[in-house]
């Protein structure tokens, strides 16, 4: 019997969900065929069996979050050795390095997280919740409270295997230690409870963590708080100077409208939209900066192409226009595109300019992609918005078509809204919102009244990194070449 790990399905990839399962135990299965669906990073993919065996024993439920290397299932193997590992995987076992997705899947039988694998740098500062391999719900709190008490980067819970304590259990053992630390010399501690220390003038060292290897969560913080001043707990819940809440608010049915409502499960891809969305509230300081542009003669400048491109075979929008503006307005700005390192408190500066895209499906929200937008034409860039569009209606975009991102552009006009405040798509330090392009009557330079095209833009961007005057500077920038077609096509091309 061997033990099937979640394996690393994409570069930074450190956890995923089992959506459903598409065996049983008991099933026969063949090499290659599907095991389950698994949404890591908002992809769904189907992970395939390494080799052919029966299936003795599911060790997850679908919707439990899952590590990557940790066990999901135990088959038996039938026919001898397990399949070797794709020629295409492009690593060998040699020592120092890290196993393949399909050496990873193989096992060992023993705890696979503490067998040399390498995690992904980002990982680092949540390294003990992977090699703790597993770590159970707690029943009494929401799964998306839990996600983030669980680490910053990394939220590991409930991964549903049998034998794995709970939170409570594993106190009651004294497996839990108080101001457990790191090899530096530093405390284990989620960012969050860090932060919330920080806060309240807290000194993480008299701080009993209740997480994996005794790491601090918002709650170890919050009873310390509480122990300290009872009377004052009481009165009101624990929160630092943001309100940050110590504990996941509990909703009540009015009485007598029980029968009128419907309880679904915060699963797939609501729950990663969830987690990424508390991520940008709890790890951003947002500001709000907005301005208007007069997209008068672009809109004539895509009047006169639009034929051509179509001839072409391209379907040309603003979208390409805009972020050809973008891109070049990040270059004379490049606060805004950086991203904040929580566990190295570094500020990240990037030289490359990978525009996330916001598309609304039916599924929910989803981010594509597109990468080194300063190097591509109108045309190219018109094509790819096409393309990664299409496929994320469809759900069919890969993992690393979502990842990597330095700046974000949500087009909310595109539905006709006429103004928006944005939330950063974290870890990037700022987002553009695009509105609907409307005539509206304007004085122009020679005091005269005129009608023009005009779309108003909303900047939401990270205070820690981006300072007011730079925001608007940035604004203006942009302004200044979609006003002006002529200085796009000489300057951001």
């Amino acid at each position: 019997m061997k033990e099937v790990l979640l394996p690393e399905l994409a570069e930074s990839v450190v956890e995923g969900e089992i959506l459903k399962w598409m065996v049983a135990e008991g099933d026969t299965v063949a090499a290659e065929q599907p095991l389950c669906e698994v949404m890591t990073d908002k992809v769904t993919v189907e992970l395939p069996s390494p080799f052919a065996g029966t299936v003795s024993r599911l060790l997850v439920k679908e919707g439990d979050v899952v590590a990557v290397h940790a066990p999901i299932l135990v088959l038996d193997e039938m026919g001898g050795a397990a399949a070797a590992p794709a020629a295409d995987s492009g690593q060998s076992s040699g020592a120092g390095q890290a196993p393949s997705p399909e050496q990873a899947i193989q096992g060992t039988g023993e705890n696979p997280t503490t067998d040399g694998v390498q995690l992904p740098p980002q990982a680092e500062e949540e390294r003990s919740i992977v090699e703790a391999g597993h770590i159970a719900k707690d029943e009494d709190s929401s799964s998306l409270f839990k996600a983030f008490e669980t680490g910053g980067a990394v939220k590991v819970q409930g991964l549903g295997r049998g034998d794995a304590p709970s939170p409570q259990a594993a106190r009651e053992a004294g497996s839990v230690g108080a101001a457990a630390g790191r090899s530096d010399g530093r405390v284990l501690a989620v960012p969050a409870a860090r932060q919330l220390a920080r806060e309240m003038g807290i000194d993480l060292k008299d701080v009993r963590g209740s997480g994996p290897n005794g790491r601090i969560r918002i709650a170890d913080v919050a009873g310390h708080i509480k122990a300290q001043a009872p009377a004052a707990s009481a009165a009101a819940p624990v929160g630092g100077q943001g309100g940050l809440p110590v504990a996941p608010v509990q909703y009540r049915t009015p009485k007598g409208y029980e029968h009128l409502e419907e309880r679904v499960p915060l699963r797939g891809m609501r729950r990663a939209i969830s987690n990424q969305m508390l991520a940008s509230h709890l790890y951003t300081v947002r500001t709000l900066t907005v301005d208007e542009i007069n997209m008068t003669k672009l809109v004539q400048f895509r009047d006169r192409v639009k034929g051509e491109a179509a001839a072409a075979g391209v379907k040309i929008s603003y979208l390409p226009f805009i972020f050809k503006a973008v891109a070049a307005a990040l270059k004379k700005y490049p606060s805004l595109n950086t991203s904040f390192d929580e566990a190295t408190q570094e500020i990240v500066q990037k030289r490359y300019y990978n525009m996330g895209m916001a598309v609304a499906t039916d599924a929910g929200l989803t981010v594509p992609v597109l990468r080194d937008v300063d190097k591509k034409s109108v045309y190219e860039l018109a094509r790819e918005v096409v393309d990664l569009a299409a496929r994320a209606q469809e759900g069919k975009l890969k993992g690393d078509e979502l990842a990597g991102s330095t700046f974000a552009i949500t087009n909310i006009g595109s539905i006709g809204a006429l103004f928006s405040f944005p939330i950063i798509n974290v870890p990037d330090a700022a987002i553009l919102g695009i509105h609907s392009i409307q005539k509206r009557p304007i004085v122009n330079e020679n005091d005269e009244i005129e009608i023009a095209h005009m779309m108003y833009i909303s900047l939401s961007f990270d205070h820690r990194l981006v300072d007011g005057a730079e925001a608007a500077r940035f604004c203006k920038e942009v302004i200044r070449l979609l006003e002006n077609p002529d200085r796009l096509m000489l300057e951001a091309m």
